[in-house]
């Protein structure tokens, strides 16, 4: 290596001796090689101004370059890569640009009128659509919107013995809801049942397909295992003439359940087990929601699922991860049957990482197990994932729809906390509902000092940010009611709102009234009513204000207030995932052949872990009150109630008997936990807390956290929660880390000093 140029291309293959910028040892062996040489010195320092990739371009030629232009360069890639990191992670939507530029995959698609990109959300009718499949429907019907083409609502509906219309219209009803609309371009799995029954006798007569009579268990163990390969079957090498015989016959009805199954002659010593002869046809005596009764055997989904995806012409098929290792078998009947214009324009399978909600069960056959024990009112309960349950509690559409782009689309497997979500349904709610006053826990406040005829209309702003949203009349009178939690019988010292003796500032009248009598229940020693006095405030500033409802024009309501529905730290979210993964083919040829003594057995199992994991406290019904003009409220109408929450209308509610669901508080502590302070107070107290936990050893550092646990075991670690609840096997586990590391953490500073 004779000249700097050389060095340069050396230093190409790995930019400098250790990492990626210039280092002491880079200094000495130039000064080995070049003794010292004032070109390569000066050199190095500017490339030391340089990002890798910047590196790379530049000239052969050693040149120092000029500071300012180094800077200049290096900021304008930060700029850039500050931009990127803030857009949402889409590699799904880069997918589709790079198919459509030139010479992709479907260029020549470009220019159609609404038919650039067909994309298809495939629901099967078996359940309710939650919160999970709000991610794959923003994705496939904001494609089709984004790039100019269609998206198809298709049901694949090919197991009778689980579907139902009420799924299919609930389906229609929550993707349109969320603000998606399919036109014509709604399809099932069963209108091609007898084009796809024609594709399998083709693979009959091709070799590719066998009827297969072993029973569940002899399948189950030639199967193989992920680290055992596969038997061929003892039947696998029926004749073509057998083979169509058998099937018909099955078509027929002349076979019970369970007792054939046509498969795909692929390879049982495959290491992809979705390739080790997977089934195509299963006799199921079952009548079909939209077939009726002309079958009486029916395609397993994975033979449906790629057929339709071609026979629909779908340029893009959108998968969750579970859905990989099955790809190769979608591609294998795509290889190996007849279907008209496919080379042309043939579906490809990509899959991304599923929507997972930290605490929340989103596996449909746990939720079903909520319903069918009576854990909740049904599958549109305001505590249920669904989307049908969130809109009862009042989510707006465009906050998930907001949410799924915010979160992005990857393909690793993660839990989205979900504050996430709280975050967003809060923006959109701040901005479009309209306030009211109103009390959960209401106490009688009775104004001594006004006379008892006293009435003074007064006009409250709907909305203190948008004077658009107009006002509304409300009546003060001497009796009103306030919220239990602006009375406090001993609070501590920076509470600023109602006490004995003291007093706050009723919003919006402009009022100070002051504490000069509490009554109590003689039995319970509960607040009934507070006796006040009243002054004008003027040019008076208290701390505390208040909110406000009329005895003489109020309603009473019911008002909802809810609490995750499943215990905190006890869902095992990849757990779940797996389940999923299993109820593919493999479950479908279970469920057409599993003994029903054992099928009930495991059912029953499944449904006991899921009612161990249940929240027993999820929902508390108040008798509240609030202004009477929410009286005519139109259902799945929100409001604030303010220092309250966001409450929504119940579908069900009605003028003798109406309700109120609280869709969210107005911060993530909820009011229950707000003590009244001020802010700063609260900031302190926190700091506080931070500090004394620092301090303290493993087996102390829950002990004083009595807002959160009140049971431990012998080394300090929590074992029930503040209310007496359990905690579960994985929040346990999780604070037995956090204890090891403060033990770790005391070790460590005793070392050091």
């Amino acid at each position: 290596m004779s000249n700097p140029s050389e060095l340069h291309d050396k230093l190409q293959e790995r930019p400098f001796l250790a990492g990626y910028e210039p280092t002491e040892q880079d200094a000495k062996m130039f000064d080995q090689i070049f003794g010292g040489n004032k070109t390569v010195a000066n050199w190095a320092a500017a490339m030391s101004n340089y990002t890798v990739s910047e590196r790379i371009a530049v000239q052969r030629k050693p040149k120092i370059a000029s500071p300012e232009k180094s800077a200049l360069k290096k900021q304008k890639t930060e700029k850039a890569q500050d931009q990127a990191s803030a857009e949402p992670a889409n590699f799904l939507r880069e997918l589709i640009k790079k198919d459509l530029s030139k010479g992709g995959r479907i260029h020549d698609r470009v220019g159609r009128t609404g038919d650039v990109v067909r994309t298809r959300f495939p629901p099967e009718p078996n359940g309710y659509l939650h919160i999970g499949h709000a991610k794959s429907i923003c994705l496939n019907f904001g494609f089709a919107a984004e790039f100019g083409g269609r998206c198809h609502l298709r049901f694949d509906d090919t197991n009778p013995a689980s579907e139902k219309q009420e799924y299919i219209d609930a389906i229609r009803s929550d993707v349109k809801w969320l603000g998606f609309d399919w036109g014509e371009h709604n399809y099932y799995a069963s209108s091609y049942f007898d084009q796809l029954y024609t594709w399998a006798e083709y693979l009959i007569t091709e070799g590719k397909a066998y009827v297969d009579s072993q029973t569940k268990e002899e399948a189950r163990i030639n199967r193989g295992t992920v680290t055992k390969k596969g038997k061929n079957s003892p039947f696998r090498d029926r004749s073509v003439e057998e083979n169509l015989k058998l099937f018909r016959e099955m078509r027929d009805g002349k076979h019970p359940e369970g007792a054939h199954m046509l498969r795909a002659k692929i390879d049982m010593g495959s290491a992809n087990m979705n390739m080790r002869d997977p089934g195509l046809y299963r006799v199921l005596h079952k009548e079909h929601p939209h077939t009726g009764n002309k079958w009486c055997i029916y395609p397993i989904y994975d033979f449906a699922h790629g057929q339709e995806d071609a026979i629909e012409g779908i340029t893009h098929s959108f998968c969750t991860l579970e859905f990989d290792q099955h790809r190769p078998l979608y591609d294998w009947f795509l290889d190996n049957l007849p279907i008209p214009g496919k080379e042309k324009c043939r579906p490809i399978q990509t899959e991304f990482a599923k929507l997972v909600l930290k605490d929340v069960v989103l596996s449909k056959r746990n939720l079903k197990v909520c319903v069918e024990n009576k854990v909740v009112t049904g599958w549109d309960d305001p505590r249920m994932p669904t989307l049908c349950g969130l809109r009862r509690r009042g989510i707006p559409p465009a906050a998930i729809r907001r949410f799924c782009e915010d979160i992005g689309v990857t393909r690793n497997f993660s839990v989205v906390d979900t504050a996430k979500l709280d975050d967003v349904v809060r923006e959109e709610l701040d901005v479009n509902c309209e306030r009211r006053f109103a009390a959960l826990s209401p106490i009688k406040v009775t104004i001594t000092d006004l006379p008892a005829d006293f009435r003074q209309e007064l006009k409250a702003d709907n909305h203190p940010k948008n004077p658009s949203m107009g006002s509304r009349p409300i009546i003060f009178t001497p009796t009103i009611y306030i919220d239990h939690g602006d009375f406090m019988f001993d609070p501590p010292a920076d509470y600023f709102r109602l006490k004995p003796n003291g007093e706050a500032m009723l919003r919006t009248c402009g009022i100070i009234i002051k504490v000069n009598e509490v009554v109590q229940d003689p039995t319970t020693k509960a607040v009934v009513e507070l006796k006040c006095t009243h002054e004008k405030a003027g040019n008076r500033k208290v701390a505390g204000h208040i909110g406000w409802v009329s005895a003489d024009d109020c309603v009473f309501v019911t008002a909802n207030v809810y609490e995750p529905l499943f215990k905190v730290g006890v869902v095992n979210h990849e757990e779940e995932a797996d389940a999923d993964a299993e109820a593919g083919a493999e479950g479908e040829e279970e469920d057409a052949a599993e003994d029903e003594e054992k099928k009930l057995a495991s059912h029953d199992e499944a449904r006991q872990k899921v009612l161990k994991m249940v929240n027993e406290n999820s929902i508390r019904a108040h008798k509240a009150v609030v202004e009477k003009n929410l009286a005519t409220a139109a259902p799945e109408t929100s409001f604030q109630f303010e220092r309250l929450g966001y409450f929504v209308v119940d579908k069900n509610s009605t003028p003798d008997n109406i309700v109120f669901n609280r869709t969210i508080t107005l911060r993530a502590s909820g009011p229950e936990k707000d003590t009244g302070r001020s802010r700063k107070a609260e900031q302190e107290e926190q700091m506080r807390l931070k500090k004394l936990l620092e301090d303290l050893p493993a087996s102390e550092m829950f002990k004083i956290q009595k807002d959160k646990y009140s049971k431990f075991d012998a080394d300090g670690i929590p074992t029930h929660d503040a209310k007496g609840t359990e905690l579960s096997k994985g929040a346990i586990k999780k604070l037995k880390k956090e204890a090891a590391k403060q033990t770790k953490r005391l070790a460590l500073r005793l070392q050091r000093s």
